[in-house]
């Protein structure tokens, strides 16, 4: 393992690694040791008592941020007909068909954050599942981004909607903000992340649900919170 620098060192002393921070008192002492000379973002890191690798234990879908994530999201939307023209009106970034397919096949372009499509895309859309797919942009209904609407998709998007969902490890990692929020906007954002996840528990898992959650800045140290809603 990799020997942390000194400044890590020093912030990471502050952490009691020992005991389980209620969320308020998490949040205060993630910023006081996020100490990096540019604005990091907080993570959420879920570790769920389930198994992926089952069907009915899957654990995915999205939510939005009351206060977004601190960074400015470039939607892309493939769509059709009078799809175009809402899309575009809603602050979409790119909007086609055919020739954005074939821009991200032939190019491997993914100079974008969310991917929603309408419906009757999906054959086209379909195929790039193994370029967007690792990348966690292909649309999925589950997460609102295989839609009719595509006006609320995009406005949800860029207003700070995030997907969340497992890896292999049976982990969610996902942003809720950046350490220049307020104390108070990142509870915010913390609690309703958490109160999406414990929802999406699904009737197949046993035993304990959330095993630990920890929040983080980008360089700092995690710290180990109560996910046990009062």
């Amino acid at each position: 393992m990799a020997k942390r620098g000194k400044r890590y060192q020093e912030v990471a002393a502050k952490v009691d690694f020992e005991k389980t921070y209620e969320p308020d008192e998490a949040i205060s002492l993630l910023k006081e040791t996020a100490t990096a000379k540019f604005d990091e973002t907080v993570e959420m890191h879920f570790r769920l008592g389930v198994d992926s690798r089952h069907a009915d234990q899957q654990v995915r879908g999205a939510v939005v941020l009351p206060h977004g994530t601190g960074r400015k999201v470039k939607v892309l939307v493939i769509t059709q007909g009078p799809k175009v023209e809402e899309a575009e009106e809603a602050g979409a970034d790119y909007v086609g068909g055919q020739e954005l397919v074939d821009k991200i096949k032939n190019e491997n372009w993914l100079d974008f954050d969310v991917v929603i499509a309408s419906p009757d895309m999906m054959g086209l859309v379909g195929p790039l599942g193994r370029i967007l797919g690792p990348h966690g942009l292909m649309p999925n209904p589950k997460a609102g981004t295989v839609t009719m609407d595509i006006k609320q998709a995009v406005t949800d998007s860029k207003a700070g909607k995030i997907e969340y969902r497992l890896d292999r490890q049976n982990i969610i990692h996902c942003p809720i903000g950046k350490v220049s929020f307020t104390e108070e906007q990142l509870l915010d954002n913390f609690n309703v992340l958490l109160d999406a996840v414990i929802k999406a528990k699904p009737t197949g898992a046993k035993g304990t649900y959330i095993k630990t959650l920890h929040i983080a800045s980008t360089m700092g140290p995690g710290i180990k919170v109560n996910s046990k809603q009062n």
